[in-house]
């Protein structure tokens, strides 16, 4: 009866958790968090905040800055877009097929994360110049790759293009293969077989990847800056807005046209986490 009534009150407390300190850890991330993120991106909203109505709508909405929204919106969409096409085939290439130099290959996926952005801008300007490799001979057929708009979207497919493939990557790796072997026994050409049995299962890894390519486009600087010309309302980015009304000394004008581009990438981190809890939960299904 003694034993009884003592086990009665363990059996009621709260099963002890693996990691100790969950309130201390917790706190010390709320902390961590608040003073890294919430403090500079509140300061962004209350600079904002001197500007009136019409000053605000003015910094944000004058031609040239709505150049550049057009252009840094565009041009990640189309280079994501690219990557999207690309980065499933090098994906595809890297778990499908065995071949040499596959582990060299499979490395200088992620070259672009580990290089310096201003040293892949500089890189692709020596390149694509009227003086460098590529450059030097499309130019004189009237390609002009450097200093324009079709720089910004070749240097954002650079930067964006391990976003996809290590995305579709695992995806690919962890795919059924007796589907496709079932599918192709029922007679289904290698068409049919990617398009009803792969290509739904890649699809929300895809779409993540294309989304996570095009977020990284619309904050990318050092890159563009090289290559882009920076010409008003032809080759100007967002970013290079902000930072050249900094230099003017425009503190609300560059806050306010950063926290434009706060809100855009707050909509992308929700679309992004929106597709991820679906690609989870198709996975799970």
């Amino acid at each position: 009866m003694t034993a009884a009534v003592l086990q009665a009150p363990a059996e009621k407390r709260a099963p002890k958790r693996v990691l100790p300190g969950f309130r201390l850890t917790l706190g010390y991330t709320l902390f961590y968090l608040a003073l890294i993120v919430l403090l500079p991106l509140s300061a962004l909203i209350f600079k904002t905040f001197t500007l009136t109505g019409e000053q605000f709508w003015a910094a944000v909405a004058s031609p040239r800055v709505v150049a550049s929204y057009q252009l840094t919106f565009g041009a990640s969409f189309l280079a994501a877009l690219v990557n999207a096409v690309f980065g499933l085939l090098i994906a595809w290439v890297l778990v499908r097929y065995q071949f040499p130099g596959k582990k060299i290959i499979d490395a200088l996926v992620d070259l672009p994360f580990a290089l310096p952005t201003a040293v892949a801008g500089i890189s692709l300007t020596a390149l694509l110049a009227g003086n460098g490799w590529i450059g030097s001979l499309l130019e004189p057929h009237g390609i002009q790759l450097a200093f324009n708009r079709n720089g910004v979207v070749i240097a954002l497919i650079f930067i964006g293009l391990p976003f996809v493939v290590r995305t579709v990557q695992p995806v690919l790796e962890d795919a059924e293969k007796e589907l496709e072997e079932a599918a192709t026994c029922l007679g289904a050409t290698r068409w049919q077989t990617f398009r009803h049995v792969i290509f739904p299962t890649i699809a929300p890894a895809l779409l993540t990847g294309f989304a996570m390519a095009f977020a990284r486009g619309v904050g990318e600087y050092g890159s563009v800056i090289f290559i882009a010309g920076n010409m008003p309302m032809i080759s100007e980015i967002t970013p290079l807005i902000i930072i050249s009304k900094l230099e003017q000394y425009d503190y609300a004008g560059a806050t306010a046209v950063a926290t434009v581009m706060l809100l855009a990438s707050f909509v992308m981190l929700m679309v992004i986490n929106s597709l991820q809890a679906w690609q989870r939960k198709r996975a799970g299904a």
